[in-house]
């Protein structure tokens, strides 16, 4: 069904959805039908105090708090870091390196094995039917 073909009303309860998020949060958490709050607004309309606690506007004090969190995992990730041994890194990934190495030759020769020799000639059957 296309957008244009919508009852206005519910052109409008989409608009109010939209400028309340918290409420599309709601109905997925609840399982609750969309259906219940579309009658709940139809008989409240959308200026109903009832509806404000689904009204979610970025706040100081979210935007603060978000800020926090990247400043804390930051620093918990610049502590990481100094604990970094690179000699000890890089010679993990040079025995890393050899152990694949020494993997794929023995897979290598592995295979070599598997194949059938070519059969040799026998100059004494060429006439051979």
């Amino acid at each position: 069904m296309e957008v244009e073909h919508l009852n206005p009303t519910v052109l409008a309860f989409k608009e109010f959805i939209n400028a309340h998020p918290s409420l599309i949060k709601e109905v997925r958490k609840s399982g609750k039908s969309w259906q219940e709050y579309y009658e709940k607004w139809v008989l409240l309309g959308e200026d109903d105090p009832h509806w404000e606690q689904y009204k979610e506007e970025p706040t100081k004090e979210n935007e603060k708090k978000s800020d926090e969190k990247n400043f804390e995992l930051m620093s918990q990730l610049m502590k990481l870091t100094e604990n970094f041994d690179i000699n000890k890194v890089q010679g993990q990934v040079q025995q890393l390196s050899n152990t694949i190495s020494t993997i794929q030759e023995v897979i290598s020769q592995y295979q070599q094995s598997k194949k059938p020799s070519e059969q040799t000639k026998d100059p004494f059957n060429w006439f051979h039917d």
